[in-house]
């Protein structure tokens, strides 16, 4: 299969908090920021969602989706489930790296690996996709950003937020405790950073010369995270729902299902994928 390059742009807009966890600030839990030049030499720490964050939910979306065509649930070791969901881990092995024609064969039977790539055995394999940063359309991070925005950009301090929790002291009814009796405070209160809703964000991701398999497969997940994507930490309580258009349509030049593929090659597939050391 020949190779493609394609590059798709990315506009995130936040439906609801997003959280990034940097460093905490006594009881506050603050955004991850990066250094930015200004124009006149200075610089800014502004928040971002980092591109590691972003390519880890691609990662799991990519994943669900091979999961739904190999239906292997409940099949894989569980150092090979952790390559698909999370990169795996290096560790010490005897066995022969994946290298040469072996990897290029692996590669066309689980695109999911080669397009985020991961640690197999003692020797990493590296994907073909490349992504961005998620940076804010704020003022202070106007020399990042990959294009120029007519309208005047908002300050970053415009578009941050500072959501307040607490536990209670309770331990509820029925329950033993060697805790004096609650005088009904909270036990502990705790602030975490966030972007607010309707932040604007922008990024980019690229396929590095991947197959045509792999582009159809990269395009399907990222179709599928404008469907059901999110950003950062805390998703279970509501956080990091965002919608997303991406330019131009992910859809556009596939030439091959990805899907028929591998349904086809499912029992090799697996026999691949069991044979991970």
């Amino acid at each position: 299969m020949s190779n493609a390059t394609p590059r798709w742009d990315l506009e995130i807009t936040a439906k609801s908090p997003v959280v990034h966890r940097g460093e905490m600030s006594g009881t506050t839990a603050l955004l991850r920021r990066m250094k930015i030049v200004q124009p006149d030499g200075t610089f800014e720490l502004v928040p971002v969602v980092s591109g590691n964050s972003l390519r880890g939910v691609l990662r799991r979306i990519g994943e669900e989706l091979l999961r739904d065509v190999l239906e292997y649930e409940g099949q894989l070791p569980l150092h090979v489930a952790h390559l698909l969901r999370n990169g795996g881990a290096l560790a010490k092995s005897s066995a022969e790296p994946l290298t040469g024609r072996r990897l290029h064969e692996f590669r066309e039977l689980v695109p999911h690996v080669s397009v985020f790539g991961g640690a197999v055995g003692s020797a990493p394999i590296s994907g073909c996709l490349r992504v961005g940063h998620v940076l804010p359309l704020v003022a202070e991070a106007a020399p990042a950003l990959r294009y120029e925005y007519e309208h005047e950009l908002p300050s970053v301090f415009d578009v941050l937020s500072q959501e307040s929790y607490s536990h209670a002291d309770d331990p509820g009814p029925g329950l033993d405790t060697t805790l004096p009796p609650s005088s009904g405070s909270p036990l502990m209160r705790f602030e975490i950073e966030a972007f607010a809703p309707g932040t604007k964000f922008e990024s980019w991701v690229l396929l590095d010369r991947g197959s045509e398999l792999d582009h159809a497969f990269a395009a399907d997940v990222l179709t599928e995270f404008t469907r059901r994507g999110w950003l950062g930490g805390r998703t279970a309580t509501g956080h990091g729902q965002v919608s997303t258009y991406i330019s131009p349509d992910p859809a556009a030049d596939v030439t091959v299902d990805w899907r028929a593929v591998l349904a086809e090659r499912r029992d090799d597939a697996m026999a691949a994928l069991l044979g991970l050391p």
